[in-house]
């Protein structure tokens, strides 16, 4: 099939199988032993679980589907995606509250949860939400019936001939919500599948049979898109984490070459790298970075948050290229991907299907891939677009000739003074990054000076014998004021003594707006 006319999941699951067949596409560790599941058996058990969701219904439903990552979630997530229905993926640690007001404000028919659900599932069901049908999917047997009972030669099999419309809702994503109320993103399956249609800029990331090990959460978009479609596209096999907790042991299990990760699993893993080196401090850091993510490691694909460049320098003594790249769920995921040629300190080279310009500082993206709107937010759509159509990303940013892209901050964080300046928190903060007693840092205003709210390394403060920490970062403050624009002092700070919240997708909530 021309990649030209592949429009919808289908089309790529189709397309895969023909190329890749019997090669292994998806494995993951259960009961003791690897198991491996190849393009053409994740085709045909899509396709089952495609059957068995409409001969429940034939006609278009919501369903929202809530589960932890495993070969079963992503036949059930495809399934729903190749059947015609609207897919709408939720995090399986959401309240049973919160689930419930936005299921019945995405009109949601039928509820697919696993094990992992079962409890909230119960409150869901007990508060009365108007669902169709409520089903409890269970475990691995109770999919091995479905791929069974409506498999290829089953009575059933007819019901997989779907006419997909390539323009209409195929999945609702619902955002972090660090400000304001969740928003329903809906995207296309041409969003889908366009955006992992993309040239890549990496020469050697993505090869036909090279292992990526999949850890972010599958209900993500750049998870999904980016550790199953690409890597669909691509050829590549997939390795399924599944826990977070479990990755170390996955790495040198399966022994990838490349995985995508945020930042902080990133500072995470180098963190174990470097306890490697110190209890070995003869090794090559090199072997020691195969102790801690086997021996064919080289790409690590950053997104999600800001990438501190040291980190990437870092990782390059230790023999991995670190990269980042850039993007936003409305979008359909990805604008810009790395590209080992662009500077360090960029989110690397907007991608070819993409445009992008600056506008009063604004990064602004025209992508076919772009999302349909908010579902039911006709305002907040409208105010997301420009007049010519075009999609602001809230992020401030520089945009070379070239194409690569650089952020600078947030928009909606700009702090304006009494004197009109303007200042970009996020330039600030950055400052607090090599500083071993912070652990995090936010700046805001205050009564029209600059803040720093700090959560301190507290293990490093134990580790140090640290009596005054307070005078400890009153003293780093003021060395940094040194050199800082009149515009950037910071003129006070306050100690925390818990983490700043996170959203689900791990960014940080800030603290609301200071007068």
């Amino acid at each position: 099939m021309d990649m030209k006319n592949i429009l919808t999941v289908r089309d790529l699951l189709d397309d895969a199988a023909n190329k890749y067949a019997d090669q292994t596409f998806l494995k993951f560790y259960r009961d003791g032993k690897i198991e491996e599941r190849s393009f053409n058996v994740n085709r045909q058990h899509s396709l089952a679980v495609c059957r068995w969701i409409r001969a429940m219904h034939t006609q278009r439903m919501h369903v929202a589907f809530i589960g932890k990552t495993s070969y079963e979630y992503i036949t059930c997530l495809t399934g729903i995606l190749i059947s015609g229905n609207v897919a709408i993926p939720f995090s399986p640690d959401i309240s049973a509250r919160e689930a419930a007001i936005l299921m019945e404000r995405a009109d949601v028919d039928l509820l697919l949860y696993d094990d992992s659900f079962a409890a909230q599932a119960k409150e869901i069901i007990e508060s009365g939400t108007l669902l169709r049908d409520v089903v409890n999917i269970g475990d691995a047997a109770f999919f091995e019936e479905i791929y069974q009972t409506y498999g290829d030669d089953s009575e059933y099999a007819s019901l997989s001939d779907v006419a997909i419309d390539p323009d209409a809702c195929a999945v609702m994503i619902y955002t972090s919500g660090t400000t304001g109320v969740r928003k329903g993103v809906m995207l296309s399956s041409r969003a889908l599948v366009g955006n992992v249609m993309y040239h890549d800029y990496v020469t050697d990331a993505f090869r036909p049979n090279d292992v990526a090990l999949s850890v972010l959460p599958m209900f993500h978009v750049y998870c999904f898109t980016g550790d199953y479609l690409k890597n669909m596209k691509d050829g590549l096999q997939v390795a399924l984490n599944g826990n977070l907790r479990d990755v170390v042991q996955n790495l040198t299990r399966f022994e990838p070459r490349v995985m995508r990760v945020v930042p902080m699993i990133a500072q995470t893993l180098l963190r174990r790298v470097k306890t490697v080196l110190a209890r070995n401090p003869d090794m090559d850091p090199r072997d020691a970075a195969k102790k801690v993510f086997g021996r064919n490691i080289k790409w690590l694909i950053s997104g999600g948050a800001y990438l501190d460049p040291a980190l990437v320098d870092e990782y390059e003594t230790v023999g991995i290229f670190l990269r980042q790249g850039y993007g936003m769920t409305e979008a359909g995921c990805r604008i810009s991907v790395p590209d080992e040629a662009a500077d360090k300190t960029s989110v690397g080279r907007v991608i070819d299907l993409c445009r992008a310009r600056i506008q009063h500082g604004e990064i602004q993206v025209d992508t076919p891939t772009k999302m349909l709107g908010y579902y039911k937010m006709p305002e907040e759509t409208a105010a997301i677009f420009t007049d010519d159509g075009w999609l602001k990303t809230g992020d401030i940013g520089i945009l070379t000739d070239d194409g690569v892209l650089f952020i600078t901050g947030r928009v909606k964080n700009l702090i304006i003074l009494s004197n009109g300046e303007n200042v970009s928190p996020e330039a600030i903060e950055k400052k607090f990054d090599h500083e071993p007693i912070v652990d995090e840092a936010v700046v805001y205003a205050q009564n029209d000076r600059i803040v720093a709210e700090i959560y301190p390394n507290y293990d490093y403060i134990a580790e140090n014998r640290i009596d005054d920490v307070s005078e400890v970062i009153e003293a780093m403050i003021d060395t940094m004021n040194l050199t800082a624009k009149p515009s950037h002092v910071i003129a006070n700070f306050k100690l925390r003594s818990t983490p700043f919240e996170r959203t689900g997708s791990g960014k940080l909530v800030r603290p609301s707006a200071k007068l």
